[in-house]
């Protein structure tokens, strides 16, 4: 009996120690909350992750490396919330606000012609060397574009359309070809810039072509350089400082062992999306002009010669100076009787 006794009075000292522990505790120990948890809710460990999650908390680990130390980030659900929140409302609107114009300026009022018949005289107007920059740049610009909206706007769109199962492939295919495209595009980029930056120099009469380019598309002759202020403009904005800075971002996202932290790559991962979608706004638009918008547009970078009549209606500044041989054309002269100098019938 006394040995029962002298149990029964250890157990009882001992809660009141533990009751006497608790109560000395910090208002915010972790320790004392989860056990309050633990009473009330066996298995719910939030006070320990809650704990754990606090920014710039490092906590010991064998791995090294800048952040290894820091299980959770907090930071990561702002940045999904900001990605499929804004980004992807506006961006998705943006998008689709663009197409409607088109639309509406393709069926309203057709595809710019030309105001007199061809002469069948061509005029030289892109050398090889820079069609072929166009192209890959181009071609490699359209495989980012789409698969990039696939990753954005994907499980919004298409999702509930095709499946998880499809979805799933098609997404899985899209990450392949975004990341194993992206430096293709990127060395493209640079040649590019490099090649057309003489030509997209601010000019006299830029401004006023800007001030009267939406008449442009009523059939108005505005006159220009190679390169029209219009198309400047998407040079410098679109392919000079968006497309850079696409690039910047997207090489922190394609090579995370550079041991950029997670809070750098959050950052680049918004910064790259809010870019792209504006580019990819301003590239419908471009490819848009040089496809079915303007007549004959489409021949000069395909073959990289022009008519007189259109190198005249388009660029009438630019052809004159190459008429006279104050600039020539990209390929040199053309000596006569060359097989595209004959008129065409």
């Amino acid at each position: 009996m006394s040995k029962i006794s002298s149990l029964c009075l250890a157990m009882v000292v001992a809660v009141f120690a533990s009751g006497a522990a608790l109560a000395q505790a910090p208002a915010g120990d972790p320790v004392k909350q989860q056990r309050e948890q633990a009473t009330q809710q066996p298995g719910n460990n939030a006070p320990v992750w809650g704990q754990v999650r606090k920014e710039a908390q490092e906590n010991y680990t064998t791995v090294k490396g800048r952040e290894s130390g820091v299980l959770v980030q907090s930071a990561g659900n702002t940045w999904r919330q900001i990605r499929n929140g804004p980004i992807t409302f506006y961006g998705g609107w943006l998008i689709v606000v663009v197409c409607l114009i088109i639309a509406a300026i393709y069926f309203a009022m057709g595809p710019v012609k030309l105001h007199d018949r061809p002469t069948g005289r061509m005029v030289e107007r892109f050398t090889l060397a820079e069609r072929w920059a166009h192209w890959v740049m181009g071609i490699s610009f359209v495989v980012l574009g789409i698969t990039g909206l696939i990753i954005l706007f994907g499980k919004f769109v298409l999702l509930p359309v095709i499946g998880y199962t499809l979805f799933a492939w098609l997404t899985a295919l899209a990450k392949n070809l975004h990341n194993f495209v992206a430096p293709l595009f990127i060395v493209s980029l640079l040649f590019f810039i490099a090649m057309y930056v003489k030509d997209n120099l601010p000019e006299k009469g830029d401004a006023t072509w800007l001030a009267n380019g939406w008449k442009f598309f009523g059939g108005a002759h505005l006159p220009s350089g190679r390169f029209n202020a219009g198309e400047k403009v998407w040079f410098w904005v679109g392919v000079v400082v968006l497309c850079l800075i696409v690039t910047v971002t997207g090489l922190i996202l394609l090579f995370p062992n550079f041991d950029q932290v997670r809070s750098t790559m959050q950052l680049a991962n918004i910064i790259h999306a809010i870019s792209s979608v504006l580019v990819i706004g301003f590239g419908l638009g471009h490819i848009y002009m040089g496809s079915i918008g303007v007549e004959g547009a489409y021949r000069n970078m395909a073959d990289g010669v022009t008519d007189e009549t259109w190198a005249k209606e388009h660029h009438e500044l630019w052809y004159n100076e190459v008429k006279r041989g104050a600039k020539p054309a990209p390929g040199g002269a053309v000596p006569a009787g060359a097989p595209h100098m004959k008129e065409r019938r």
